[in-house]
Formats: structure tokens, C-alpha cells, sequence
């Protein structure tokens, strides 16, 4: 299980599921620290919409596509969370799934594009993960053994990385996106073989369709709530699309599942299990 006043580090947190992610988690009593592009979102997000818990929200903006960047506001997030991050959540990332402009990959400038795909949803995850190995790995007892994770209850930090369905099957024209979210699929599992020597699980979370647009400042000051349309009930097995909510139970349990490692669990309503919905 996630131990109690834990310290989380969660990216893409101005708005949507990230959003959602640094809400439940905060009002757990955690202590948190939330990053975003969107400064103004992010801080909304800090100072009005989650402002009863704001002795326990840190946050900075932070460019994914940015090396320095990320690495000094680690250092940030790790000075407001006493030098110790027992969770990240590599949430962040480009949400669009499709070529902008309905351009498809025979167009050569769609080049810039992929780039950001890949310097946003892959090698910022990348990154950030690395940066925080310091403030998360674990030391050695006498026997030279990692703890905890010697026994139920003991789970030890954990890293998410946020994929999505995409990266299992895919529409035309978005291969930046799925070629991404599939290449944390491979991240994760290198990932977890590798951070056994310290002490840290990774796992992944593959949203489907889950319906965001209630979770931002201009939708709190317009007063949306989250929907069901009749194509959602339709589309999904659990007659319905997912709420931001679904996602965070998701990663409570994979930062609380002390045996579970290397892991992608899917969670989009059973859309991707009927031909031709998804």
C-alpha cells in the first residue's frame, strides 16, 4: 500500500488527469509537488483550486523538452519534499493524438511534429525519471539488500510513466502519438529490470478515453462537470467514458502493488477488447 505523508512528484498537473492525479492525492494528506508548460494553469491549479491544501503543494513550471530545465526544478521539487520523493508520476506529455492541420505522414513537415512527439512523450519522461533516481533510490541494510520490499506492505518508491491505449491500436494519421506511448511500453519494462539495483518499481498507466474537459481553471469558473454522452455508452463496456478519476485509483494501486513491476494496466472501459469501437 502507498505509506502514509508520502512525497509525490506529478508532471502535467496544470489541467486534466494530471490535474485530478495532484488532487487525490494531495487531499490524502500526501505532499506534493506539480510541474506543468502552463504556468498559469499550474498555478490555479496550487493556489485556488487545491488552496486548503497549499502548505503541502509545491510546483514550478517545466519545459519537457528541456534537459536543464527539468533537472533544476527537480532539485526544486526535492528541496520542498525534504530531500526524499518516494513517487513520480510521468504524466506530462502531448495529448493531440493526430497530425495538426490534417496533415498525414507523407508531408514532410510533419518532421517538427514528430520531434516534439518524441522530445515531449519519450525522452522527457526519460529524463525526469532519471533526475529523480537520487532523491528515490534506496539504500543498502548490512545484508546488502534493498528495503523495503521484502514483504506485503512494504513498497518501496515508484515510478508511472502515462501511456495510453494508442500505443495498443491506433487511428490513421497519429503515428507521433502511438509510436511514443508505445515506446514507454519498452521504457518501462528496461526501466523496471534496470532500477531493481535501486530499489524502485516502474510501472505504467494506459488511459482510453477519458473526458478532461471539467478539469481546468476556465471550466471551474464556467462551471462544467463531466458528462456522459450517448456515444460513451456505446463505445465502452462499462457504458460510459472514463473520469480523470479512474486514472488516479489506477496509479494509487500500482504505487501501493509492492510485487507488481514492469507493468502497463490499461484502463479504458474494455474499448480496445471490441472490433471496431476503439
Amino acid at each position: 500500500m502507498i505509506k502514509d505523508h508520502s512525497r509525490i512528484v506529478i508532471t502535467g498537473a496544470g489541467q486534466g488527469i494530471g490535474r485530478a492525479i495532484a488532487r487525490h492525492f494531495v487531499s490524502k494528506g500526501h505532499k506534493i509537488f506539480i510541474l506543468d508548460l502552463n504556468e498559469d494553469n499550474l498555478r490555479h491549479t496550487a493556489e485556488e483550486h487545491l488552496k486548503e491544501h497549499s502548505d503541502r503543494i509545491g510546483w514550478s513550471k517545466c519545459n519537457l523538452r528541456s534537459v536543464d530545465d527539468i533537472r533544476s526544478t527537480i532539485q526544486k521539487a526535492a528541496k520542498f519534499l525534504d530531500n526524499r520523493i518516494d513517487y513520480l508520476i510521468n504524466n506530462a506529455g502531448i495529448s493531440h493524438p493526430y497530425w495538426a492541420d490534417g496533415k498525414t505522414m507523407a508531408d514532410e513537415s510533419v518532421l517538427d511534429q514528430w520531434q516534439a512527439y518524441v522530445e515531449t512523450n519519450l525522452t522527457g519522461p526519460f529524463v525526469m525519471s532519471q533526475a529523480c533516481i537520487p532523491y528515490m533510490k534506496l539504500e543498502q541494510d548490512e545484508n546488502k539488500q534493498k528495503l523495503p520490499g521484502s514483504k506485503t506492505g512494504t513498497a518501496g518508491p515508484c515510478i508511472i510513466h502515462m501511456s495510453s491505449f494508442r500505443a495498443l491500436i491506433s487511428d490513421p494519421n497519429q503515428e507521433g502519438y502511438a509510436s511514443t506511448k508505445a515506446g514507454l511500453l519498452g521504457m518501462t519494462q528496461s526501466m523496471a529490470v534496470s532500477m531493481q539495483s535501486f530499489g524502485i518499481r516502474v510501472n505504467m498507466v494506459s488511459p482510453g478515453r477519458v473526458k478532461v474537459t471539467h478539469e481546468n481553471q476556465d471550466a471551474d469558473a464556467a462551471g462544467e462537470k463531466w458528462e456522459v454522452e450517448e456515444d460513451d455508452i456505446s463505445t465502452h463496456l462499462t457504458n460510459r467514458a472514463g473520469l480523470p478519476e479512474d486514472i488516479t485509483e489506477a496509479c494509487e494501486y500500482l504505487l501501493g502493488a509492492g510485487f507488481v513491476t514492469g507493468q502497463n494496466l490499461i484502463v479504458d472501459g474494455g474499448v480496445s477488447k471490441i472490433k471496431g469501437k476503439a
